[in-house]
């Protein structure tokens, strides 16, 4: 809660600083939709923009309660934003069914990328596994499915491929929550042909950036960086601390913008996924893919300032 509460002032000291205090916090933060930053998806060529949603605990919640109302205004607002890439998993229980729920309540399906994973052992049970997510978010086509975890890879690689090849899917991916499994990803990387890899990165956790991100860029595979707020201990280093006021010169006004800047900084980086149910921190969250970027010194700057809080 403290987190939530610092990012709060710290939008209110912007909007105060730029004379828009009186104006709706939702109308007040942001310029237009088509200037957030895009990425290329190196397998298409298709352009992305880089600023996604995730959806692990804050959309596992129940279909037909209040719930609901605060994920719509988040996923309202991040398609009117500019977003468009929407991650799931089977394995954050209702999440892709509250997708699918506030995609059609919005009429906004022609507007999102979706993304998922199946994660499960066996060819019959991933497809089950596959087909029921696609039922969940109301769609007919998933643009990526990824293997969630590195969970029998060779097996569910090879019915995502067939899903492709009848056009039912678009890109194929792999995913892992954690660094140790790093070497696992870039083996897979190197012999298969993958479209997206997915795997944790932030300012406090850059151990990506020793091989993780050459290994994808060299082989044409495009990036999503997730727990980019490290689960939001980022924020609770971070209680009580002033930003330096070096950061405006890569439009930098809270710390939830320096530290997805910092990430999306790396041209490597194809996609984050923050995942939110606030609507003022998806604003925030949005506003780092507007603006200028921090250059290498920047960051190095950045990841020194950050390492003496």
């Amino acid at each position: 809660m403290m987190h939530d509460e610092q990012r709060r002032s710290w939008l209110r000291m912007c909007l105060n600083a730029a004379g828009l205090s009186l104006l709706p916090l939702p109308h007040a933060v942001f310029a237009q939709a088509d200037r957030q930053r895009q990425r290329i998806i190196p397998s298409s060529g298709e352009k992305i923009p880089v600023m996604g949603l995730g959806t692990s605990r804050v959309f596992d919640v129940s279909r037909d309660g209040s719930a609901l109302a605060p994920l719509k205004e988040v996923m309202r607002l991040f398609v009117e934003r500019g977003g468009k890439m929407v991650d799931s998993s089977p394995m954050y229980g209702q999440a892709e069914a509250v997708v699918g729920d506030l995609v059609a309540s919005l009429g906004i399906a022609d507007q999102i990328f979706f993304a998922t994973k199946v994660w499960i052992k066996g060819e019959q049970v991933g497809n089950e596994q596959m087909a029921d997510s696609f039922r969940n978010m109301g769609t007919q086509h998933i643009d990526l499915m990824q293997v969630h975890n590195l969970v029998d890879t060779k097996t569910q690689l090879k019915s995502i491929r067939r899903l492709i090849q009848n056009g039912d899917v678009r890109y194929a991916g792999i995913t892992h929550y954690t660094p140790g499994a790093f070497d696992e990803l870039e083996s897979w990387i190197k012999r298969e042909k993958l479209d997206y890899v997915q795997f944790p990165y932030s300012i406090a956790g850059r151990q990506a950036e020793k091989r993780l991100l050459s290994v994808a860029a060299d082989h044409g595979v495009a990036t999503i960086a997730h727990r980019n707020f490290e689960r939001g201990r980022l924020f609770a280093r971070v209680k009580g601390k002033l930003l330096p006021s070096w950061v405006k010169e890569f439009d930098c006004d809270s710390w939830g913008n320096f530290f997805l800047k910092y990430v999306i900084a790396d041209p490597r980086i194809t996609n984050v996924i923050p995942a939110t149910r606030k609507a003022t921190h998806l604003l925030d969250n949005m506003n780092a893919g507007l603006g200028r970027l921090p250059d290498v010194e920047q960051r190095k700057r950045m990841v020194a300032y950050f390492e003496t809080l």
